[in-house]
């Protein structure tokens, strides 16, 4: 009987290796197919555009020639748009998260808040672009400008960065705050010196995804009135502007195959403007992190 038990066990055990080994392969194979199919994409890219990156190309505003063609009007309209969204979301979504966490009553009423708030970061950015050309472009009587795409797009990511802000501050210790209470702080210098500081890294990684998402989207900012090319920069919040993505997807909608090319090298000073960003929110939250 006990070497019957002994063998049962013996089965069963050889069969969970068996199936965990499985589980490994199959997560295995499909790491692999994503890297592959990511690989190829960067190799299309690259042999596409590689020819066609150079200073010319960055410093040159749009041309009705690929070889004059250049991406410069929509690099700049790309920093200044997020420069407006980073000050508009970053304000409001921090300064919402500490309201609710920090100020607002614990009852239905601001959990319901929150669990909305944490739902419209799922909703189409197509809806977004819809309500800032209700809004922003009608009703305000802003126009198809810089400063009715900018806060268009802080629409969009306002909830990522609100979500990012409030499990940052819901992060620090408790006993980190009562510290603060018990040596005389106001709740206000308790924020101030301590819960900020200690949430920061955590909002600075949030605020990147988000600004990483917002530099990329193309749907919102068509609605909302965004050029798919012009030859001078922005002079104003109130002038006309362009984006990178958008002049993107105007050179790839052109029959000839030497604007795919064109289309290439800007993808990829696209992904370069990515990776600056991240790189720089890296190094400021690991620094961050060493001092909380």
């Amino acid at each position: 009987m006990l070497g019957q038990k002994e063998q049962t066990i013996k089965r069963r055990m050889e069969g969970r290796v068996a199936v965990n080994k499985i589980m490994m392969a199959l997560f295995g194979l499909a790491t692999a197919v994503g890297l592959i199919f990511l690989v190829l994409l960067f190799y299309r890219v690259l042999t596409q555009g590689i020819g066609y990156l150079s200073w010319d190309y960055i410093s040159n505003f749009p041309a009705p020639y690929p070889e004059e063609a250049g991406i410069y009007a929509g690099l700049i309209g790309s920093i200044f748009l997020m420069i407006i969204v980073a000050i508009v979301s970053v304000v409001i979504g921090v300064a919402t998260a500490i309201y609710l966490e920090e100020y607002a009553p614990k009852n239905k009423m601001t959990d319901f808040i929150r669990v909305n708030i944490q739902n419209l970061a799922g909703v189409p950015s197509i809806v977004f672009g819809l309500l800032g050309l209700t809004f922003f472009v009608y009703m305000f009587s802003f126009g198809y400008t810089l400063l009715a795409g900018g806060l268009t797009m802080a629409l969009l990511i306002l909830p990522v960065i609100f979500v990012a802000a409030q499990e940052s501050i819901r992060s620090v210790p408790a006993e980190i705050k009562e510290a603060s209470y018990g040596m005389g702080a106001s709740k206000w210098q308790t924020i101030q010196r301590v819960i900020l500081p200690a949430a920061v890294p955590g909002i600075l990684t949030g605020t990147i995804i988000a600004l990483s998402r917002a530099i990329g989207e193309t749907a919102p900012l068509i609605i909302v009135g965004a050029a798919t090319a012009i030859y001078t920069l922005p002079e104003s919040l109130l002038a006309k502007y362009t984006v990178m993505p958008i002049q993107i997807y105007n050179w790839t909608g052109r029959p000839q195959e030497e604007w795919q090319f064109v289309a290439g090298a800007g993808i990829i000073i696209l992904l370069a403007v990515l990776l600056l960003m991240n790189s720089i929110a890296v190094v400021i939250r690991n620094k961050y992190q060493k001092r909380f």
